[in-house]
């Protein structure tokens, strides 16, 4: 019976001095055992010696550049492929293409230009099959037209995902400095995570996560700036199918516009409700991360003696 008491005694007074280690503002974070205070703690980012904030955000203007420096090869090569990629897709595959569809509206459109010097000159009876033959081609440019102005709007969304992507980067590479010389195990306020992250990207911050914060602003970017080029589309082709209506509405052309109509009203309607679930996400991430801030804290578990001459584990959890 002595032994027991002796031994919950023990525990007690063992326990006591890991909790109040964790309450002393000098201790926080530390055990007071040298081989548990020691321990290596899981991180994303990789130790580097490279600790230059001024270096990092100067090399991160280059694609994965501030990744390099701060010897974080794997991430910066992904960012610098997908970047090449989306820099290729907008400047330089986007301006082929574009140039394709003039050059292939081009042979309706001087077929346009000899229907209509035929009419000028045509016997009355030629005019219905040169009128219809004339209409065929100028719906054929509308196509085409349309086709043009539907890859123009999807340039200028790709374009401000790469900014976003670019961004993103950036914010990484500032986490990775951050974490590099101010990584801390200290148990955050969930309360606090989440009233900052009603503020985009804040939560994340608070919670020293900056590379979260450019991944969300990078969504958001992309996301806002394809709903407003899907909205110029779709106050394109009402217009269009105003028009239309005045002329033929059980034409082909009809049809097919009011289909490009209804996808892009979708499209942007897509983006409305991803947006909103990006930002409740972004709020639900910063709770969760709050709440397991001090989850590697190495306070959380200690290996006591027995009196018995064993172990015995003992944990602590915050909630």
């Amino acid at each position: 019976m002595v032994k027991t008491l002796a031994h919950i005694a023990l525990l007690v007074c063992l326990g006591t001095s890991l909790v109040c280690a964790q309450s002393d503002p000098l201790q926080k974070g530390k055990t007071g055992i040298e081989s548990i205070d020691t321990l290596t703690v899981n991180e994303w980012d990789v130790p580097t010696t490279r600790n230059s904030l001024p270096l990092t955000m100067l090399f991160s203007i280059f694609p994965g550049g501030g990744h390099y420096y701060t010897e974080h090869y794997i991430r910066g090569g992904f960012i610098t492929a997908f970047e090449a990629f989306l820099f290729y897709e907008v400047y330089f595959n986007k301006a082929y293409q574009k140039d394709r569809v003039l050059e292939q509206a081009k042979p309706f459109q001087d077929s346009v230009a000899v229907y209509t010097r035929k009419l000028a000159f045509a016997e009355r009876d030629s005019i219905p099959a040169y009128q219809k033959k004339r209409n065929d081609f100028i719906n054929r440019v509308r196509e085409k037209s349309d086709k043009k102005k539907e890859q123009e709007d999807l340039r200028i969304a790709e374009n401000a995902w790469l900014l976003g992507l670019h961004l993103y980067g950036m914010f990484d590479a500032f986490g990775i400095w951050w974490n590099n010389n101010y990584r801390s195990v200290e148990f955050r306020s969930m309360k606090t995570a989440i009233l900052w992250g009603l503020i985009p990207g804040f939560g994340q911050m608070y919670n020293g996560e900056f590379g979260k914060a450019g991944l969300l602003y990078m969504g958001l970017i992309g996301a806002s700036t394809s709903i407003w080029t899907s909205q110029k589309m779709v106050n394109y082709y009402v217009d269009r199918k105003h028009i239309m209506e005045r002329e033929n509405p059980e034409s082909e052309d009809y049809e097919r516009v009011a289909e490009r109509l209804t996808y892009y009203r979708k499209n942007r309607n897509q983006y409305i409700w991803g947006i909103a679930l990006i930002y409740l996400y972004s709020i639900g991430d910063a709770a969760v991360d709050a709440l397991l801030s001090d989850f590697d804290n190495p306070v959380h578990l200690a290996l006591l003696p027995t009196l018995t001459g064993g172990a015995q584990a003992f944990m602590t959890l915050d909630f």
